[in-house]
């Protein structure tokens, strides 16, 4: 897990200025995504706990979004060029360092995490060890939001990204993963790419049983 971390670790901290200048509209251009962070924070609020991860923040421009929508929301990511400049970008928040396998954050204490395509570059074979991590930290009732590239058939499908090796999944396949870690999902949203890779935007929706 380590070495393909450290890979992924070193090609976001090469392309801090350009990833942020690129997401800088805050997701006005998209309004399926914009939906579906709405309600995930919506839904978070509705459980009384506002606290938030946004679990591989890069820039930190969805961390202020969920912010700005009533959220006690901070970012963690494994890239600390990222963190620097999501601290600069917006330092009434809080950002820290952190690998997805092994969150600083205590035992059941969050309403959500958002994972917005945040786990497409791990091996198949990790993803149930981040999913339990993420489960770990939420409080009963709790929320999951996440985002990922889709592809029909069985099976993930390792693609050139852009930045580093990464993989897009059966939206099926994923919401078993989520079952099988505890969580129910709850709303699921799929469409037409926003990119050139031809690969479907899926989010899933889930809370913690």
């Amino acid at each position: 897990m380590v070495e393909h971390q450290d890979e992924t670790r070193a090609a976001y901290d090469g392309i801090v200025e350009l990833y942020a200048s690129m997401f800088a509209d805050r997701l006005e251009t998209r309004p399926f995504a914009r939906a579906v962070l709405g309600s995930f924070a919506e839904l978070v609020r509705g459980t009384g706990n506002p606290r938030v991860a946004d679990v591989g923040c890069g820039p930190g421009h969805l961390t202020a979004l969920l912010h700005d929508m009533g959220l006690d929301a901070f970012g963690l990511d494994l890239s600390p060029a990222m963190v620097d400049h999501a601290r600069r970008a917006h330092p009434e928040l809080r950002f820290d360092e952190a690998r997805m396998e092994a969150l600083p954050v205590e035992d059941g204490v969050l309403g959500g995490v958002l994972a917005y395509y945040s786990m497409i570059h791990t091996p198949p074979g990790e993803l149930p060890a981040l999913l339990a991590e993420q489960v770990r930290v939420l409080a009963p009732g709790g929320l999951l939001l996440v985002s990922f590239f889709a592809v029909d058939g069985p099976e993930p499908v390792r693609f050139d990204h852009k930045v580093t090796p990464a993989y897009s999944w059966p939206v099926d396949r994923f919401a078993e993963l989520l079952a099988e870690a505890g969580l129910f999902t709850v709303a699921r949203l799929v469409h037409d790419p926003e990119s050139e890779r031809g690969f479907l935007d899926a989010h899933l929706l889930a809370r913690l049983r």
